[in-house]
């Protein structure tokens, strides 16, 4: 039996149906999927994992003895371990955590453990038991393995940390390596027919990476989080990635506050009769004296003609893009909408699903094995892109662009089949039709854009105006994306005389450097190094969710600020990109075999005990620098009742969100928030003078609300919405009332014989409610009509209500329907595209948070 382990289940699945002699059997093992197919009359099973069944952690104790130092594991194993001479040893003069009769306990997060911690030992933990069971039960009756699990660092580190699992139990079965770029019967048919060796070097490129992310996120964080522990955002992240990514920004918002804006007028004037009028501004752009301006002015004044000096006209040729690779792809959707995190879930969901080749790319230039030709018709068969195919395919062999970069693991992203917008959702289809659309702009002739300048005189003063046509579209036919509108101006000759129809002096000042976007701070890290294409866009993202930045373009918060400064003025090196740089190099080193995972992972703790050593006593400070941005973040209002802040703040035991006074204890005024993202906004309540948060509730519009639940603007009158069917049944009355608890600005229907009956159903935050009269079929519960921007929907609030299991199933077979109904018209690929991408979606965050947590 042959055994295939891919990443993913998908993946597994895939395989088994593009190899097999016929349909595969679905099977499992313990409680993990398997595909069971002959090829050849051999038996194969195919086995997705879910990314990383292994993770590194530290040992848990690092104890001294006559052998030196070790650190010692959950278990009581030993492992080795090499401790600077400089850190002190054991006996310490307190018993105080982290400190130990013979170590330094590592899990407690305790200030002196850090340098300690700096340089633990770490381990390879299981973190997918189930799988990692189910792995070594087929290895048991394997006689060889094949390794199918991503081309790329990560992949090949999972594949390798798979195979050290499979060889626990079986450790003679050959090992082989199939590498591909896309889920197509060709691609995998020829990864498969042609099998190589597990890259070694790349998988310990992959293990260094974890490694060092492990150990510079764990000991900035801790530190970070130790020297200001507060109630709003209690943990502050730091990574060796993330914090110079943070810089950039931070660094961007400093030009910006230290920006003086210079005056400047601009002159611009009318000219012509319609239809041919036109606008023209003074050929001097901008004038920084207004008394310039305004002679310029007095000069034109009064005027009503203008003479054509001169026109001129040029071709220029624009040429095709290149290949997307992975920052190009990011930059290009974040143009068109999609952030970078969502986007590469939406790629990796195309690719599994056999849309488009391997997203996570650095080349730019197709192989030359790759038939550009068999592209073209697999997606011709949208109507969208058939016509501009066949004209393609007219000409004969194509040529390509080509990028910067040339790599040979993976092609640059192109697409794989034919899709169309019903085939999978719209957020999909949006970045398949981006990729689509790009694979045929490179293989396209240059556009041709025709440039007009014409200089007109008006009383010894000069005005020009440009008009730009696209006279041969080229790949501008398919590839939209950033073509400004033609600027056509009217026919006009040297000598000829216009209207002139006067002109306007407008008042401007300098603006400051723009924020990133985050499609521009993704080629900007690229740029420094900072990061790899599969983990920058985790990195933003991580970013987002620690509150260190908002909006898009990228804004600092207060914190974020913070903690950057704090850093870059203690300990310069973690913020600036050269030393990440040089760590990626050498992970590089290691994948090319002229260094090893340990000599680069010491060098890093090295850089980083450094660091550390300068932070150390710097506590305070930074818990200052700290503290103030935490309380202008958090800053929601001032106290009714002693004038302090009133501060967005978090619950030590429920970790649930409030508003409280930052006079606490003294001071005990709380107020409830609403669900939903918040925001402070300068403006006070105008009914009650309290200050106001914006509400962004989940797929809803933002709206102001005031803080006070008993301010009239929160106030929702009591909804009488029927009789209760429990006192009904009892032989008493009793009336279900709708209400808003103000403590908590929950919304429910409670019996007013609530402590006889105890009938109380839940409803929906928001939305007007409306009694109907009417009582469920299934449970008795009063139906109600919830209604919001989205339109009247009526309900019966009881979530135990018989009625909504047999609705759920009714769904699920109509469902079943639809999908028999449509994989008797389309192929099993199809039928598959709306069902998967929201299940990798899912698996996808999950890996971005892991991966942006270690960086």
């Amino acid at each position: 039996m042959k055994l295939v382990v891919t990443e993913k289940n998908d993946a597994a699945e895939k395989i088994a149906n593009l190899l097999g002699a016929s349909k595969p059997t679905k099977d499992k093992v313990y409680s993990t999927p398997v595909y069971r197919f002959t090829v050849s009359g051999e038996e194969w099973v195919t086995i997705g994992l879910r990314g990383h069944i292994l993770e590194p952690d530290f040992a848990t104790q690092l104890v001294y003895s006559d052998r030196g130092w070790q650190g010692v594991t959950m278990e009581g194993e030993a492992l080795p371990a090499s401790v600077p001479d400089e850190l002190p040893r054991p006996p310490y003069s307190t018993k105080r955590k982290p400190f130990l009769p013979d170590g330094i306990e590592l899990k407690s997060w305790k200030m002196d453990a850090l340098p300690y911690l700096v340089y633990a030992p770490i381990e390879k933990l299981p973190k997918e038991k189930d799988i990692i069971r189910s792995l070594k039960n087929l290895a048991k009756k394997c006689d060889s393995v094949i390794i199918a699990t991503d081309f790329d660092r990560e992949g090949e580190l999972i594949g390798s940390d798979a195979l050290s699992c499979i060889q626990e139990t079986n450790a003679t079965a050959p090992v082989f390596r199939a590498r591909y770029s896309a889920f197509t019967k060709e691609e995998i048919t020829h990864a498969f027919g042609n099998l190589v060796q597990l890259d070694d070097n790349l998988a310990q490129a992959g293990a260094s990476r974890q490694d060092i992310d492990l150990i510079w996120g764990a000991v900035l964080t801790r530190y970070l989080t130790l020297v200001k522990f507060a109630g709003y955002g209690n943990v502050r992240s730091s990574g060796r990635v993330q914090t110079p990514t943070l810089a950039l920004i931070v660094a961007r918002e400093r030009e910006r506050l230290a920006f003086v804006p210079e005056d400047y007028w601009v002159i611009q004037g009318a000219f012509g009769a319609e239809p041919d009028d036109f606008a023209a501004p003074h050929v001097t752009a901008r004038f920084k004296v207004k008394a310039d301006a305004d002679a310029v002015m007095a000069r034109v004044e009064g005027c009503a003609q203008a003479t054509v000096n001169a026109v001129e006209s040029r071709k220029r040729t624009v040429k095709p893009p290149a290949p997307f690779n992975t920052t190009s792809l990011l930059a290009a959707a974040a143009s068109e909408g999609l952030s970078p995190a969502r986007t590469m879930r939406i790629a990796e969901s195309l690719y599994m699903d056999g849309y488009i080749s391997y997203p996570r790319v650095d080349n730019t230039v197709y192989p030359s094995s790759m038939s550009l030709e068999e592209t073209v018709r697999a997606i011709s068969g949208n109507p969208a892109y058939g016509p501009y195919c066949a004209e393609l395919l007219r000409k004969g062999k194509l040529t390509a662009t080509r990028g910067k970069q040339e790599t040979t693991d993976h092609p640059p992203i192109y697409p794989t089949a034919k899709a169309e917008p019903d085939d999978m959702p719209a957020a999909n289809y949006k970045l398949y039709n981006l990729i689509a659309r790009r694979f045929l702009a490179t293989l396209s002739e240059p556009a041709v854009i025709e440039g007009t300048k014409v200089t007109l005189d008006v009383n010894g003063e000069a005005f020009a105006a440009r008009g730009d046509v696209l006279v041969k579209p080229g790949f501008r036919a398919i590839y939209p994306y950033g073509l400004k509108k033609d600027e056509q101006l009217p026919s006009l000759a040297e000598g000829q005389v216009v209207a002139f129809n006067g002109a306007t002096c407008t008042h401007k000042q300098t603006e400051p450097p723009a924020r990133y976007s985050q499609g521009k701070l993704i080629q900007e890290m690229e740029k420094l190094g900072l990061g790899t294409k599969s983990t920058r866009h985790a990195i933003i993202e991580r970013l987002y969710n620690v509150k260190y930045i908002v909006n898009d373009p990228i804004e600092p918060s207060q914190l974020g600020m913070a903690v950057c400064d704090a850093l870059d003025k203690y300990a310069p090196l973690i913020t600036h990109p050269e030393m990440t740089a040089e760590l990626e190099g050498e992970m590089t080193a290691i994948a090319e075999g002229s260094t090893t995972k340990d000599a680069v992972v010491l060098d890093s703790r090295n850089r980083l005990a450094g660091q550390l050593q300068q932070l150390l006593p710097r506590a305070e400070e930074v818990k200052e620098a700290l503290a103030d941005a935490v309380a202008a973040d958090a800053y929601v209002g001032a106290c009714p009742k002693c004038g302090k802040d009133l501060q967005i703040r978090a619950s030590q035991k429920t970790k649930s969100m409030f508003i409280g006074c930052a006079g606490w204890p003294d001071c005990d005024v709380t107020y409830p928030l609403p669900k939903g993202k918040i925001e402070s906004v300068p403006e006070l309540c105008p009914t009650c003078g309290m200050p106001q948060v914006k509400v962004t509730a989940f797929r809803s519009k933002p709206r102001v609300a005031c803080i006070d639940p008993t301010c009239a603007t929160n106030h929702e009158p009591d909804v009488d919405v029927g009789a209760c069917p429990a006192c009904a049944e009892a032989g008493r009355e009793g009336r279900l009332i709708a209400q808003r608890n103000p403590r908590t600005l929950k919304r429910f229907i409670r019996c007013q014989n609530y402590e006889q009956c105890e009938t109380s159903y839940p409803l929906p935050q928001n939305g007007r409610l409306t009694a109907t009269e009417e009582a469920c079929e299934h449970c008795g519960a009063p139906l109600v009509i919830v209604t919001t921007a989205r339109g009247p929907w009526k309900l019966c609030p009881n979530f135990d209500c018989p009625g909504k299991e047999a609705a759920e199933e009714a769904r699920a077979v109509k469902g079943r329907g639809r999908s028999a109904a449509k994989g008797a018209k389309a192929p099993a690929k199809k039928a598959a595209a709306k069902k998967a991408p929201a299940k990798k979606a899912a698996s996808s965050r999950a890996s971005a948070k892991k991966a942006g947590a270690g960086e």
